[in-house]
């Protein structure tokens, strides 16, 4: 599963260029706040398995105006730096990597969990 290019911005992390997105429209079930928000990564040059963070927030465009934090490009990193050592090869093909919350502490690496 590639990224689609528009709409997906560049991050580097410990020297390596991901490129990671957040869906612009929420889904049925984000837009009613029952889902939390997830975006996606990948190697920028190389694409292979992608990475699908599940967070503890809403979507930022729900429905209902619940209350929601951006996604800050650490929080993106700090997910990166987890699911890396957690075994995501970014650039080896395969299924998508899963990486969800833990906990309800905040966005730092500490509070991921993987599920492969």
């Amino acid at each position: 599963m590639a990224l689609v290019r528009k709409g997906s911005r560049r991050i580097v992390v410990d020297g390596t260029v991901y490129r990671w997105r957040l869906r612009g429209r929420p889904t049925y079930f984000q837009g009613l706040a029952w889902s939390p928000c997830t975006f996606a990564v990948e190697h920028a040059d190389t694409p292979g398995r992608t990475l699908v963070v599940t967070t503890e927030q809403l979507h930022p465009s729900n429905w209902i105006g619940g209350e929601a934090k951006p996604v800050l490009p650490s929080y993106v990193a700090a997910a990166v730096r987890l699911a890396l050592r957690e075994g995501w090869t970014p650039t080896a093909q395969g299924s998508a990597f899963h990486l969800s919350p833990a906990s309800q502490s905040g966005p730092d690496e500490g509070h991921f969990a993987s599920s492969r």
